[in-house]
């Protein structure tokens, strides 16, 4: 399954050392994906052990409902495979099947798509670029990133930033709470100064409670059968709790109703409805019944000033919108594309500045032994010119013995590719 290292002088050597290993919504059951979740009180505890017994230094990890993902600077993959099973005591046999890993570019391009919300449940949702900075910032308290990590994350950001601001993957809603609040913003130019109504106080409910206080409602009534239920969800919203009996009182300062219970009859009748809208004086009202079966008398509908909308309507508007969304996917996965490997050839810089430096450093070591010999024989009363004719055989001859045993095996292999690099790097195709 792991990919293997075993020549660390190897060009793909600091390429290869980048690891993502995980598990998600695709792969594995809700009960698993829980068994290997990481606990938040546990979190950085973890990392530095992750970090310790891989000899890596480098280590984040991502836990969230849908995914747990290991990124670690290691050479050896199936270590932190092993990590995983022996940190939670489960099994190779009960984990390893759910797995997926990555290894250099595809491991830096992973990233950057799960930070994008391109691997999500829900295709461009936002909430993962945040638990993926949380993440990063956890391994840094945790003293388990370093410079390559601190590069990759860094850049994961801004290409997840670029993704939102040059495609529309984020835009359209593709959610029922969302789109019925996207309904409301078609409606009224500004949601602030709404009065809003909301029936029911399920985890719907809640979702669209937290889409209109972020589109800076401040004035929501949450109406609900259990009022407890209902006080617990307003203490978030700053909203006001009432039973579904009350519901009369104040359906006519509603601009907008949003309801979401799991009531067998309607709720809202036409004739309730109707009486509300002769005390607002016809201003209208905005009616969005997202339950199945429905909260809102279909009638309701055609009542003047009363303008209904049902879950059949949103989730036209959602099917559109995941069109949408899947487009600017597409758009998004070439961003993501190119930065892994604009990415990678910064990772492969370092290495190269490192073989620049071990090569400067061995020709100088070179150097200072032949010179030191050669002025051994000079001191000795040795000819000049003759010592100084040696010196330059010498280091010519120790200088180019490794190039020519490169093109020597590059030749009898018929490696036309390798002779072509090293003829290049030698300067000896230049004209």
């Amino acid at each position: 399954m792991a990919a293997s290292y075993s020549d660390a002088k190897s060009p793909e050597r600091v390429q290869m050392s980048l690891v993502a290993i995980g598990i998600n919504h695709k792969t594995a059951t809700v009960d698993l994906r829980e068994k290997v979740a990481f606990a938040p009180d546990k979190i950085h505890e973890a990392m530095r052990s992750l970090a310790k017994e891989t000899q890596s230094g480098e280590a984040v990890i991502v836990s969230t409902c849908n995914r747990t993902e290991l990124y670690c600077n290691t050479e050896n993959a199936e270590q932190v495979v092993r990590w995983l099973e022996d940190y939670h005591g489960l099994s190779h046999e009960e984990v390893a099947p759910c797995l997926y890993q990555h290894c250099g570019q595809p491991a830096v391009q992973h990233l950057m798509r799960v930070a994008s919300g391109l691997d999500s449940l829900v295709l461009g949702e936002p909430q993962i670029l945040g638990q993926v900075k949380q993440a990063f910032a956890k391994a840094k308290e945790s003293g388990t990133v370093a410079l390559t990590l601190d590069r990759l994350f860094q850049n994961t950001f801004a290409v997840a930033k670029k993704v939102r601001t040059e495609t529309e993957i984020g835009t359209a809603a593709v959610s029922v709470a969302f789109a019925a609040v996207s309904m409301a913003k078609h409606i009224f130019s500004s949601l602030a100064a709404t009065k809003v109504l909301l029936i029911g106080a399920g985890e719907t409910i809640e979702l669209v409670a937290r889409h209109l206080k972020e589109n800076g409602v401040t004035s929501m009534v949450v109406a609900n059968r259990t009022i407890s239920r209902a006080e617990a969800m307003c203490e978030e919203f700053n909203a006001q709790a009432i039973t579904l009996e009350q519901i009369p009182d104040f359906l006519p300062k509603a601009d907008i109703v949003i309801s979401s219970t799991a009531s067998p009859l309607p709720i809202l009748g036409k004739g309730m409805v109707e009486k509300a809208l002769k005390q607002r004086r016809h201003q209208p009202m905005l009616l969005v019944d997202i339950a199945v079966p429905r909260d809102i008398e279909a009638e309701v509908g055609d009542l003047d000033d009363a303008f209904l909308y049902t879950v059949d309507d949103l989730q036209s508007i959602i099917e559109q919108n995941m069109a949408s969304r899947r487009e600017a996917a597409e758009q998004a996965e070439v961003i993501a594309e190119e930065h892994s490997h604009q990415f990678m050839e910064w990772v492969r810089s370092l290495e190269s500045v490192d073989s620049i430096r071990e090569y400067r450093t061995q020709s100088m070591a070179i150097k200072d032994e032949l010179v030191e010999r050669a002025m051994n024989k000079l001191a000795q009363g040795a000819d000049t010119e003759q010592v100084l004719l040696e010196l330059a055989n010498r280091l010519t001859n120790r200088l180019i013995h490794a190039p020519t045993q490169a093109l020597t095996a590059a030749s009898r292999q018929g490696d036309l590719n390798a002779l072509g690099q090293l003829r290049t790097a030698l300067g000896l195709d230049k004209h």
